[in-house]
C-alpha cells in the first residue's frame, strides 16, 4: 500500500467521481483508476460502488476512509515535526476556533505571537463546539480555542485562559437602555433572539434565565453571533452574548449593559489532545497563549 494510493482513494471518496478527482490531483483519470484498482486488489475488498462515472463508498470503504484520514494526519504531523525540530519558529500551527472568538480573541493572540515569531504560519478552521472537541480527538487539528471550556472530556486536555462576562444587548430604544446595569429578571417579558437549539451558548442563556424563574420567549433565531446582533439592531428582541464579541464592534442602534443578579460568565480556553503531543511550533503557541492571557488578566485586575 502506497501513500499515493491513499491520497487518490481519499480524493475519489471526497468527490465521488473519478474524473473530478483526477482533475483535482492533476493526473490522468486512468492513473487514478489503476491505483484504486490496485488498492482494492491488495485489500481484497471493494471500496467503491460504481454508478456510471460516479462512485460511492461501500460500508467497508467508509470505515477504511476514516482510518486513512487518521493515518494521513499522523503522517503529516510526523513530517512537520521533523521540519519543526530543525526550526520551530518557522513551523505551522493548526488551530480551530468558534465564531465567537473569531473577531477579537484569536486575531489578537496571533498578532501578538507573530511579533515574537514572525515566520510562524497558521492554518485556521472555524467549527461548532462539538466539532472542535471531536476534531482535536481525531487529529484533524491539534489545538482549539473554545468557550465554555469542557472539563469532563477524557480525550482532551483543557486549559482555561480567562473567564469573561456575558452582557445584555438591547435595542437603543428599549425602556432599560439607559440603565448602567440590569437584572436578568428585568428581561423576562421581552422577546429574545438566540442561537438555534444545539448551540452551547444558547444553553448558557436559557439556564441563566431558568435559574431566575422564567423561560425566555424566543422570538427569532440566528445562526451566528453577527446574526443576533443584526436582529437586536433591528429592534426585534434582546439577547445575551459574550462581552468579547462586542469589543470594537457594538452594532448600530444597540446598547451593551452589564448583567447583575446573576452575574453570567463563560470560561474561554484551549484544548489539546491527551493521546498526542503537540508539534514544536504548536507547543510554542500553546505556552504563549497561557502567558499572554495571564498577563492580560493581571492587567484587568
Amino acid at each position: 500500500m502506497e501513500i499515493r494510493q491513499i491520497k487518490y482513494f481519499m480524493e475519489v471518496a471526497k468527490r465521488e467521481h473519478v474524473t473530478e478527482a483526477a482533475d483535482a490531483l492533476h493526473v490522468a483519470q486512468s492513473a487514478v483508476s489503476r491505483q484504486i484498482f490496485n488498492l482494492e486488489n491488495e485489500l481484497g475488498v471493494d471500496l467503491f460502488i460504481r454508478e456510471g462515472r460516479s462512485v460511492k463508498l461501500t460500508p467497508i470503504g467508509k470505515m477504511f476512509l476514516e482510518r486513512m484520514k487518521h493515518a494521513m494526519n499522523v503522517i503529516d504531523d510526523a513530517t512537520r515535526e521533523v521540519a519543526e525540530y530543525l526550526d520551530p519558529e518557522k513551523g505551522t500551527i493548526r488551530v480551530a476556533f468558534p465564531i465567537s472568538l473569531a473577531a477579537y480573541t484569536l486575531p489578537t493572540a496571533i498578532f501578538a505571537f507573530r511579533k515574537h515569531y514572525p515566520e510562524a504560519k497558521f492554518q485556521l478552521k472555524q467549527a461548532l463546539y462539538r466539532d472542535l472537541i471531536d476534531g482535536v480527538v481525531k487529529g484533524e487539528f491539534n489545538m482549539a480555542l473554545i468557550g465554555p471550556v469542557p472539563m469532563q472530556e477524557k480525550k482532551v486536555k483543557s486549559k482555561i485562559l480567562f473567564t469573561e462576562n456575558v452582557v445584555a444587548l438591547l435595542p437603543i430604544h428599549h425602556p432599560l437602555s439607559d440603565r448602567s446595569s440590569i437584572k436578568l429578571l428585568d428581561l423576562k417579558d421581552d422577546p429574545f433572539v438566540l442561537l438555534p437549539e444545539g448551540f452551547v451558548f444558547r444553553n448558557i442563556v436559557v439556564n441563566a434565565c431558568t435559574e431566575r424563574g422564567f423561560h425566555p420567549h424566543v422570538a427569532f433565531e440566528g445562526d451566528d453571533i453577527d446574526a443576533l446582533k443584526g436582529l437586536v439592531s433591528a429592534g426585534l428582541g434582546v439577547t445575551l452574548m459574550p462581552e468579547v464579541t462586542l469589543v470594537d464592534s457594538l452594532p448600530r442602534s444597540t446598547v451593551k449593559i452589564p448583567l447583575i443578579e446573576p452575574s453570567v460568565t463563560r470560561t474561554v480556553g484551549v484544548i489539546t489532545p491527551t493521546e498526542r503531543v503537540l508539534l514544536p511550533t504548536e507547543q510554542l503557541f500553546y505556552e504563549f497563549l497561557q502567558d499572554f492571557f495571564a498577563r492580560l488578566n493581571e492587567f484587568r485586575e
